[in-house]
């Protein structure tokens, strides 16, 4: 129980990185647009962690995605 309790907290410090990573490249790229793969390979993470990553940005409203797919800025 304590290694669940462990790895949610290391997987929220985890996200929560990732998450300010995202936006910094989206900061100091403007115009940048990736993909899900191309995001991934990016930033060196895996599937599921990107996926949370890209859905929770897009919630937010930092991002947005294109009708072909493409993460962008949601003000770009």
């Amino acid at each position: 129980m304590v290694t669940a309790v462990r790895d949610t907290a290391q997987t929220a410090t985890t996200i929560r990185d990732v998450l300010q990573r995202v936006q910094g490249e989206y900061r100091d790229m403007p115009g940048l647009k990736l993909t899900e793969a191309q995001a991934q390979r990016l930033l060196g993470i895996d599937c599921d962690t990107c996926a949370v990553v890209l859905s929770t940005l897009t919630e937010r409203r930092f991002l947005r995605q294109t009708a072909n797919g493409l993460y962008v800025r949601a003000w770009d």
